[in-house]
């Protein structure tokens, strides 16, 4: 979810970092309880209901909820919408690429996390197979972009190589009007994190950094709008577009994925990036 940013500080305090560990827990746990129920025939308000249900249980708050006129806890994007999709009664259906979009705030501190996930159609393995590529791309390519955190001297180096990894991949689109942030006690901070090159190194990448590092890719065009409901948005051509994110911290001893209940050791070691705990 991508709405105001506020200026402040955008390195954070050894002790504050350590916060942020338990929101990103909850986040975590709260995709993964919708991950393990998405299937065809669920619907978004079911899996809603779990990802609140994951979150209080550890103690939180979905942070979407503190959002001025938003009343659920995931953003669910179903086929042609893309991010901030209100989540409906419409159950899943075999061919459906669905992105879900969640956070969770704990003690003032805050987490930000999606993931991409398509709904097999046996009747059309061709259309199951490109959408799952699409998502594969996405999610990869936001690997390759924390994995260049780790290894970054200033942060727009992390769209450089996002995009890069796309183009490399695929004739995708890389949607250039929503992009990752800066988290900590709102969720959307500064700086900006861009999935494509831009002018300028951008902010120092330091101990106390901490990223929503968070490509958005579809298969056509880029170009969206909102819907009336003044959330939804929507490719205007009405293809398709996979989101993953990951809320990253960088500290004194290398980098740390707060929203990957691993720490991001399996999304990394492929890259050659072995992610260590926040001391």
């Amino acid at each position: 979810m991508a709405r105001n940013m506020f200026r402040r500080s955008i390195y954070k305090t050894p002790a504050q970092l350590r916060l942020m560990r338990e929101p990103g827990l909850a986040t975590a746990a709260a995709l993964e309880a919708t991950r393990g129920a998405l299937r065809a025939g669920i619907t978004p308000l079911e899996l809603d209901a779990l990802a609140e249900a994951a979150i209080r249980d550890r103690g939180g708050r979905p942070n979407f909820m503190m959002e001025p006129g938003y009343r659920h806890t995931i953003c669910a994007n179903v086929n042609a919408h893309v991010v901030h999709a209100i989540p409906t009664d419409r159950p899943l259906r075999p061919g459906d690429i669905v992105a879900i979009d969640a956070g969770a705030e704990i003690g003032g501190w805050h987490g930000d996390s999606a993931y991409t996930v398509v709904v097999p159609d046996p009747a059309d393995p061709k259309k199951t197979a490109a959408l799952q590529e699409l998502s594969r791309v996405t999610e990869q390519a936001m690997w390759h972009g924390i994995a260049q955190l780790a290894r970054a001297t200033h942060l727009n180096e992390v769209g450089d190589a996002i995009a890069k990894y796309v183009h490399s991949e695929s004739n995708y689109g890389i949607l250039e009007d929503y992009i990752g942030h800066g988290i900590g006690r709102s969720m959307h901070e500064d700086p900006p994190v861009f999935n494509y090159p831009v002018r300028g190194k951008g902010p120092e990448v330091r101990p106390g950094l901490v990223v929503a590092i968070e490509p958005i890719i579809a298969a056509g065009g880029i170009d969206t709008f909102t819907e009336d409901d003044g959330w939804t948005v929507t490719m205007e051509d009405g293809g398709a577009s996979a989101q993953w994110e990951h809320t990253v911290a960088v500290h004194e001893n290398g980098i740390w994925v707060l929203t990957a209940s691993d720490g991001g050791a399996a999304g990394l070691a492929p890259l050659g990036i072995t992610p260590t705990p926040i001391p």
